[in-house]
């Protein structure tokens, strides 16, 4: 057989700590969920995988895991293809399909990169530049996770952040760390004027940097277009503030600033009448959302063509994850804002062996090693594993965690 067929996916369920960090619909559990695929090949060369955690994505990876032996792994159309027959007709959805083909893919492109002696941003048309500008992303959040059913507290060095004063201590720590020269606020969690406060605050602390809100739909029609109002001139774009093409058309015909998502536009067949209704302005990609690398790629193409401009979302995430969003963005010619990432709040528990990726000066240098360029911590994968397995934990569940602090408290999407 081939040296490069696929002789296995090895899939691994994973824990990682996670901040007492809120949101719109609550508050973040101690751990966070996450999948580390390792793509076998006949010749031993491993292609290394991410991809976000849970029960639902879990069995799909092991559905794709048996579609795609004995492929070869250079044929990355006909692998996702296998994927996609795969799980039809039990996931319809090409969205939900798509978390799976992407971090296939990724393995696939990693492992085609160690044979090629050549990094991913070279599969992918080559790089235009050497470092991928990240925004500091901001929460509001506790000072720890308060001590539940027997487990002690569990605090960390960011410290609270409830309020304006505790928002720009945090940029200033995100700045001294990391070197960020633009900042993301998560909103959707205090009253709209209590984060305009925010953003006003920020505006004064970090003078002449970009800084962009993200409420996850928690404002209505109405509230939205009052927010960016009393923002015009303080954000370079408002993100995701109502839901939904028809609402984020409603508030794009009177914003002055742009607006961006990754909510109401998460799967190809969301992004025409979006442009027909001119609901947004600016495009956070995600390769995991989209099928992968490639994909990306070409949605970058299409939001070209149609003037939209690009950034990139983020979700809790490890360092495999980290070099695929780099390497994508460094071969992307219209990057047009830093991208968003949660690495700061998650890298203590990465999986790869440290030295490859680093956040300085705000930005990431592209790693130019054969493939992603990083290395799997077989030790610490092991560890995170069990963790999974001793947590029990097998889903993301904002709301119910803030419940057992709050017992009153309801998630309402709008609730202003």
């Amino acid at each position: 057989m081939s040296s490069t067929r696929i002789r296995e996916l090895v899939v691994t369920p994973i824990a990682f700590g996670d901040p007492p960090l809120l949101n719109s619909n609550g508050l973040h559990e101690p751990l966070a969920l996450r999948i580390i695929l390792q793509l076998v090949l006949e010749d031993g060369t491993v292609g290394l995988g991410e991809s976000p955690g849970g029960a639902a994505r879990l069995e799909r990876l092991h559905a794709a895991a048996k579609a795609v032996v004995g492929m070869d792994v250079f044929d990355t159309t006909a692998v996702s293809a296998a994927i996609d027959a795969a799980l039809l007709p039990a996931v319809p959805s090409s969205h939900e399909r798509g978390w799976t083909t992407s971090a296939v893919e990724v393995a696939c492109l990693d492992a085609q990169g160690r044979l090629l002696g050549r990094p991913v941003s070279d599969l992918l048309g080559g790089r235009v530049r050497d470092a991928v500008p990240f925004a500091a992303y901001l929460f509001y959040k506790w000072a720890e996770h308060p001590a539940l059913d027997g487990r002690a507290a569990i605090g960390d060095d960011w410290g609270e952040a409830l309020d304006p004063a505790g928002i720009v201590e945090q940029a200033r720590l995100m700045q001294e760390r990391y070197g960020f020269r633009s900042f993301k606020l998560k909103g959707g969690v205090f009253p709209p004027d209590e984060e305009i406060a925010a953003m006003r605050a920020l505006a004064e602390a970090f003078p002449g940097q970009p800084l962009r809100l993200d409420p996850n739909v928690a404002w209505t029609v109405k509230t939205s277009k009052y927010v960016a109002r009393e923002l015009d001139g303080v954000l370079e774009y408002l993100e995701d503030p109502t839901r939904g093409v028809p609402g984020m058309a409603e508030v794009a015909k009177d914003s002055p600033m742009p607006l961006a998502t990754n909510m109401c536009v998460i799967a190809w067949e969301h992004l025409k009448p979006a442009v027909e209704h001119n609901a947004i302005q600016v495009l956070l990609t995600d390769h995991h959302y989209w099928g992968g690398l490639r994909r990306t790629r070409e949605l970058a193409a299409l939001c070209e063509a149609f003037g939209l401009s690009l950034s990139m979302h983020s979700n809790s995430h490890l360092g495999i994850s980290l070099a695929a969003m780099t390497h994508v963005a460094a071969a992307i010619p219209n990057l047009d804002h830093s991208c968003d990432t949660h690495y700061p709040w998650n890298s203590a528990d990465d999986v790869i062996v440290p030295g490859v990726l680093e956040l300085r000066d705000g930005e990431v240098r592209v790693p130019t090693g054969p493939g992603l360029g990083v290395e799997l911590d077989h030790d610490r994968l092991e560890r995170l594993h069990r963790r999974y397995v001793d947590s029990g934990l097998r889903s993301r569940d904002d709301t119910g965690y803030m419940r057992r602090f709050q017992p009153e408290y309801e998630l309402k999407l709008p609730r202003w």
